[in-house]
């Protein structure tokens, strides 16, 4: 087969079968054997930090990330992703449509996976200096790419609409510190978030407790961002299920907050002789 159509990877090798060259005799992941050893033996959470990072993770690893990825499961339908995906739903479409809303939503500067890469591009900055963090999260953004993404508006990490931390994700952070590594990122976070709120004046969101959490897994801002999005979206996928089913009757519709710029005035019927 000419070179030019070799597709080339570091991480993934396949034994092609003598009679077909396009199936798989055998697969390695970064030379595991994925059929005959790592799916009878390891976990998933192992098989995503074998794909992702490249070597066999410590059990204590992939503990970590099985608990972050039911902590960011389901964040519930006040969150902006799942509720495109929601919104999907109840309108019919179809289910690939309603996961890209959600994507494209979860992807953003709020809450989103763009979020969560500045807040791990800081922890290579600023380590745990805690007036390091103070100045950086002031001015998080170095390269702003405005044609793709605005300027972020508030500290990367914090929710600008919170009144104070909610229950469940300090439960959240209690529970990931006890399966992330001693004196890491998780556990700064948890010893130093009431400082960090006081400063600013907004309580810490699920973005810097994930951000923490993929640090702590070596992770970085690429494959936290990616692993980020699609955590996420078993929530996304079976709120979306359940507005499909319930109908658009059940379905909140904000009108009172819809404000028209261009507003055509009320609506009249026009006569058959002014449509000629």
């Amino acid at each position: 087969m000419p070179s030019d159509y070799v597709y080339h990877s570091n991480f993934w090798f396949e034994e092609p079968e003598e009679s077909n060259p396009f199936a798989a005799k055998a697969s390695y992941c970064h030379g595991y054997d994925v059929y005959g050893q790592v799916i009878a033996r390891a976990s998933w959470f192992e098989y995503l930090l074998l794909m992702f990072k490249g070597d066999r993770p410590q059990p204590a690893e992939a503990a970590l990330l099985e608990k972050l990825a039911m902590v960011l499961a389901n964040q519930g339908p006040k969150e902006a992703s799942i509720r495109a995906a929601m919104n999907g739903g109840v309108a019919g479409t179809n289910h690939s449509s309603a996961l890209m809303s959600s994507l494209a939503v979860g992807s953003g500067l709020y809450g989103g996976s763009q979020e969560l890469e500045i807040c791990i591009r800081l922890w290579g900055e600023c380590g745990q200096d805690i007036e390091r963090w103070k100045a950086r999260l002031q001015a998080p953004q170095e390269d702003e790419r405005a044609d793709i993404w605005p300027v972020i508006e508030h500290p990367p990490g914090f929710d600008p609409n919170g009144d104070g931390t909610p229950t469940t994700l300090l439960q959240s952070l209690d529970l990931l510190v006890q399966f992330a590594p001693e004196k890491g990122a998780l556990y700064w976070l948890q010893n130093h978030r009431n400082t960090l709120e006081a400063f600013f004046g907004y309580p810490i969101s699920i973005s810097a407790v994930a951000a923490a959490a993929f640090v702590d897994l070596g992770l970085d801002q690429d494959q936290g961002s990616m692993l980020y999005l699609m955590l996420r979206l078993p929530g996304a996928a079976v709120h979306s299920l359940e507005q499909r089913k319930m109908g658009w009757k059940k379905f909140p519709f904000y009108s009172s907050a819809i404000e028209l710029e261009d507003d055509p005035g009320p609506y009249k019927k026009r006569d058959a002789e002014d449509n000629q």
